[in-house]
């Protein structure tokens, strides 16, 4: 029996965005809470945050949607991480720019420990992906793509995109 690499390729990257989404899940969160939502993205979802990342692009004139929305076609999946973003009651804090998590609130503030805490589980799901030699980048664009298209079914109001890639050269490189 023969196995081309691209089969293999193809179990491996799904393996690694799997371990991606146990460490984002086991990182260091404020007071022990948890809002994480990781979802794991490929075929038809995939294509439509790329199509909404080119419409984005195109309405703001923002040019880096459509290099992103190019990146992320060439990829089999991507991992969504989002946050619901909630003040956490830490005191004293007003890392936010609040007096206080009451004032935030009332404001509908962020945050700025639970946006912390996505941060740092973004770094541990690419801390994995790193460590098995998975080609990837973090990506507001993609992020707020998702967002828009109301991908997450929940209260997230912060997210990010991570594409992975197993190819001769990454995507995410010489990116202009």
């Amino acid at each position: 029996m023969i196995l081309q690499s691209k089969e293999s390729e193809q179990r491996a990257i799904e393996q690694v965005a799997d371990l991606m989404c146990i460490a984002a899940r086991t990182a260091p969160k404020a007071r022990g809470i948890d809002n994480l939502v990781v979802l794991i993205i490929k075929g038809r979802t995939k294509d439509q945050l790329v199509e909404e990342m080119k419409k984005i692009a195109v309405a703001s004139g923002a040019q880096f949607f459509e290099r992103d929305a190019q990146c992320l076609e060439k990829t089999p999946l991507a991992l969504l991480m989002g946050q619901r973003v909630k003040p956490l009651g830490v005191q004293p804090c007003s890392y936010c720019g609040y007096a206080n998590c009451k004032e935030n609130t009332e404001k509908s503030g962020v945050c700025a420990i639970s946006a912390g805490d996505l941060g740092i589980a973004l770094g541990s799901a690419v801390g994995v992906a790193a460590q098995h030699h998975v080609d990837n980048r973090i990506m507001f664009s993609i992020g707020r793509a998702a967002l828009n298209l109301d991908i997450f079914e929940e209260d997230v109001s912060i997210a990010y995109g991570i594409p992975l890639s197993v190819s001769g050269k990454s995507p995410f490189f010489d990116r202009t």
